[in-house]
């Protein structure tokens, strides 16, 4: 009986750096992405129209946080357990239960309670959906494909989440709410996510993931951080890379459309999807610069430099110039553009660890779901305390230590190359004796 390798299939046919047999995964992300985020720009203000103070309303997007980062990490082991099509429709299923309960017993009824309650338990179903995805990028594509594989995630991640999802309600709310919104975003996540189960190809990670035991792989997944430093300062990194993008979805809509400034919410909207926009065409032209100069100086200079500057403008132009929408257009443009150099961090945490990808690639998810937690804690912190510009202050900061942590993520092509060929010969060896 023919025996069918284990490890990551090298040769792997490409598709303008997409594994050919994933890209309707690619196209399931795209779609999935759009339903999950098309509350993410409306949410906050929703919740405070409801009479509610912006501290409750962003506590439902940390306690949202919370269940993100552990379904974050837990995405990329069971992705290695059970295989990341049976992850991702446990993703799905997940979204589907507790995005009905959102509406129905927290949004509809305006109880807050409920609201944290089933938004939160529904955190668990975006990270196993598209995380579990990432490990499968990770185990198909040829390492030096990786940042272009990897960008072509972030492209499809941002187009869905950021760019429909975030205009979408820009026009759907004046016709049927907030509500009818979020029950648009159930049927359009349910699309995307049979697409993704059905239709995408490429077995590798899952027949690997059924011969793994269990407890090893989630032992791996813990231990990893602290075996290896380089993983441990990644995920630091990876934390800071989206802390401004989830906590602006949080102070920036009350900031913007408050009185001293006198956005409208539409505006708003329509500024934060320009600035996904500018970020799905980065995500890839950054992957293709990270072909010619180090990883992690993409992420230094043009990630976390361009970030804390764009912070500090998306405060100061706005106080300076009003409620100016062609400016503010540039300011969002400039962050999604330095904000698509952290793409990188994917194919550092790939390349880090090539023989323990799905455990490497489980801290990378963490620590992307932690981010989506600390974001929203700060900004419901920071901003109620020392308002806007304390808030924007503190992410420059943090983004500028961030530059500081990243100079040791320096990838050596070569070692990794060594450890792929080492993984082939493994696996050839295996097939033969079989």
């Amino acid at each position: 009986m023919k025996n069918e390798s284990a490890a990551p299939n090298l040769g792997e046919k490409t598709v303008l750096g997409m594994p050919k047999s994933l890209i309707w995964g690619f196209v399931s992300i795209v779609i999935f992405m759009t339903g999950d985020g098309i509350e993410q720009a409306f949410l906050s203000k929703q919740i405070v129209e409801m009479g509610f103070t912006p501290g409750e309303s962003a506590s439902v997007f940390t306690v949202y946080g919370i269940t993100v980062a552990l379904a974050s990490w837990l995405a990329a082991l069971f992705a290695d357990i059970w295989g990341p099509r049976r992850t991702m429709m446990a993703g799905l299923t997940i979204w589907v239960v507790f995005h009905v309960g959102f509406i129905t017993l927290g949004t509809i009824p305006e109880n807050l309670n409920m609201m944290l309650l089933m938004y939160g338990l529904r955190g668990f179903g975006f990270p196993l959906f598209a995380y579990s995805f990432v490990v499968w990028i990770a185990y198909i594509t040829p390492y030096k494909k990786l940042p272009s594989a990897m960008g072509w995630f972030w492209f499809a991640h941002s187009l869905g989440l950021g760019v429909f999802g975030s205009y979408l309600p820009s026009f759907t709310i004046p016709f049927i709410g907030y509500n009818g919104s979020l029950w648009l975003g159930l049927i359009i996540v349910t699309i995307g996510g049979l697409i993704g189960v059905i239709f995408t190809k490429g077995d590798y990670a899952k027949e690997k993931g059924e011969k793994k035991g269990a407890g090893d792989t989630i032992k791996k997944g813990i231990t990893i951080l602290f075996t290896n430093h380089k993983i441990a300062i990644a995920s630091v990194v990876r934390i800071i890379n989206q802390l401004a993008v989830y906590g602006f979805v949080v102070a920036m809509p009350l900031f913007l459309t408050s009185a001293e400034i006198g956005f409208s919410t539409s505006q708003w909207l329509q500024i934060w999807a320009f600035m996904y926009f500018v970020n799905i065409i980065f995500n890839l032209i950054w992957g293709f610069v990270a072909n010619k100069m180090a990883w992690h100086k993409v992420v230094q200079y043009f990630g976390c430099i361009g970030l804390a500057i764009a912070c500090l403008l998306f405060y100061y132009v706005p106080i300076t110039f009003g409620p100016n929408f062609a400016i503010m257009l540039c300011v969002s443009g400039f962050f999604g553009a330095v904000l698509g150099a952290f793409a990188q961090m994917s194919s550092i945490f790939a390349a880090i660890d090539p023989k323990n990808r799905g455990a490497a690639m489980s801290i990378h998810n963490l620590s992307a779901g932690l981010s989506q937690f600390i974001g929203p804690a700060l900004a419901g912190l920071l901003f109620t305390a020392f308002g806007t510009k304390g808030f924007v202050w503190t992410l420059a900061g943090i983004y500028l230590f961030g530059f500081i942590l990243a100079q040791f993520l320096k990838v050596e092509p070569g070692e990794s190359d060594d450890a792929e060929k080492d993984i082939q010969t493994e696996s050839t060896n295996k097939a033969v004796n079989a």
